[in-house]
């Protein structure tokens, strides 16, 4: 075992994996990929890709994750028992560092669902973390819900995982309980009470639901632990997970009283903010520590005349340490290429010359709609989810006709398949009209879970992102498009989760034999 370093913070992202778990926020394997990859170069030290005995679907994003990983330690969950583990071993064997999370459930609630006890526990913990340690030099072990455990019980389960070879130990939180204080004193506790505790990392997974989650994992590292796990955006179950963006500022903003570092990247923070909003459909509410909308935006007079003077008077870190341009200075339609690729560069998108063509064509598009093109826009057709090449259904022609009296009317044009096929629907409203009509043309059983609206600035002539989330058979897809007709982006991010569906079910379909 390697010693950890007292002075390093390791941070272990788990936005693939619990964080995937929130209802409604699965992803495609193409968008796992794209995740695992941003986290790799941010510098995160160990992703958890996945639960590998869950689906085969699971299994392949984290095998693939862990062949592409360039340095990050590639981690997969496992329950405690040799069928969970031999998977998870397989999924991450071609890993450069691969890991086995292992778990079971040691306070007396959790204990009585397998309905063992603790002597009988204590057996299968040993035995399960034997076998994991067999297979890969990297064992992390969780008791769930140790914040629930009996201390005795719970020192004498984290010595025998230790003495069967764990070389990471995990505090979970399970259901977001502690206090910041309690999270402190029983990290402090296990460090001087478990033989070999010296030897080994001690972790740290807080759950929100009493929002102390940040707070909680800040405390156990300040008695010892020195590894945080998180996720972006504090996606996760229930009330979500410690954000990584904050404890990771918090580490930095603060360094005179927390003396810890990470190797994260935090210029990369705010990018990765925005794609995990996005693939999730889960949006960043505004007033979001760090990566909030309006985490440094400024509207008192009397903010607005201190940030003038001098900005440390009401921003205790720059926008730019997160990868967030310090000014949004607008565009407009005389703007060129160089220009738009200037502030793509700025707000943390590096694209190609063909990408830049299809942006700078939708950006003109907009320029001619709106005033001013501002940072919020430009972010908004980098992140609008449909791919007018790729795509088997298109938006081509939409009028929606409203009135005072219902029922309201939508006249729709869509390619299918390369085919132009058009419908009249009415419905309650233009954008219940919309679906109706787009139900119309292309049948389907999939039931619209969220409908969400956001308008990106200010304004009548803002556009408006709408995201849209849907479920067939148990798939849950994810659609959305930005647009200044609030009905047109409907529009477009339903049809973007359908063919998001369609391509589930393509992936999905059993082979031909």
């Amino acid at each position: 075992m390697t010693k950890p370093d007292p002075d390093h913070v390791l941070i272990f992202d788990t936005t693939l994996r619990d964080g995937e778990q929130s209802p409604g926020a699965t992803m495609t394997h193409d968008e796992k990929l794209e995740i695992a990859e941003l986290l790799d170069e941010m510098g995160v030290d160990i992703i958890e890709a996945g639960f590998p005995i869950a689906s085969e679907g699971d299994f392949a994003a984290v095998s693939e994750i862990a062949q592409r990983s360039k340095n990050s330690t590639i981690c997969g969950l496992s329950r405690a028992n040799f069928k969970d583990i031999d998977r998870c071993a397989e999924a991450v064997r071609n890993a450069a560092k691969p890991r086995i999370h292992t778990f079971i459930g040691t306070s007396p609630l959790h204990r009585a669902i397998p309905n063992l006890s603790q002597d009988e526990m204590a057996d299968l913990i040993h035995e399960t973390v034997s076998h994991a340690r067999n297979l890969v030099d990297d064992v992390q072990w969780s008791p769930m819900d140790a914040t629930r455990t009996e201390h005795d019980y719970l020192c004498r389960v984290i010595e025998i995982a230790i003495k069967a070879g764990a070389t990471t130990i995990n505090i979970p939180d399970t259901v977001g309980y502690t206090a910041p204080r309690e999270s402190a004193d029983l990290i402090r506790m296990l460090i001087e009470k478990v033989p070999g505790a010296d030897e080994i990392t001690f972790a740290t997974h807080c759950h929100n639901d009493l929002g102390m989650a940040t707070a909680n994992a800040l405390a156990a590292v300040e008695a010892g632990a020195r590894q945080i796990e998180c996720t972006i955006n504090g996606l996760g179950e229930r009330a979500g997970n410690t954000a990584l963006e904050e404890v990771v500022m918090a580490l930095k903003v603060r360094h005179d009283i927390m003396p810890y570092s990470t190797q994260i990247d935090t210029k990369k923070i705010m990018n990765i903010s925005r794609r995990v909003a996005q693939v999730s459909g889960f949006p960043v509410q505004f007033n979001k520590a760090i990566v909030g909308k309006n985490a440094f935006a400024h509207e008192s007079g009397i903010h607005q005349d201190g940030m003038l003077k001098n900005p440390e008077n009401f921003e205790i870190m720059r926008p730019e340490d997160i990868g967030l341009a310090g000014t949004s200075l607008p565009l407009g339609k005389h703007s060129g290429r160089a220009a738009l690729k200037a502030k793509l560069n700025d707000l943390g998108f590096d694209v190609g010359d063909n990408q830049l063509k299809d942006v700078f064509v939708r950006f003109k598009d907009l320029a001619d709609t709106k005033k001013e093109v501002f940072d919020e826009d430009i972010i908004a057709l980098m992140t609008d989810g449909t791919d007018v090449d790729n795509d088997r259904l298109q938006v081509k022609f939409l009028r929606v006709i409203c009135g005072t009296e219902a029922p309201q009317s939508a006249d729709l044009t869509m390619e299918i398949d390369g085919v132009d096929k058009q419908v009249t629907a009415q419905g309650d409203g233009p954008v219940d009209a919309t679906f109706n009509a787009i139900k119309m043309l292309f049948p389907h059983e999939a039931t619209l879970k969220l409908y969400q609206v956001h308008a990106v600035t200010e304004g009548t002539d803002a556009q408006a992102t709408v995201s849209v989330r849907m479920e067939e058979n148990g798939k849950i897809v994810t659609g959305q498009s930005a647009h200044t007709d609030t009905v047109v982006a409907s529009a477009k991010a339903y049809v973007n989760a359908l063919n998001n569906l369609l391509v589930r079910r393509e992936k999905t379909k059993p082979e031909a034999v």
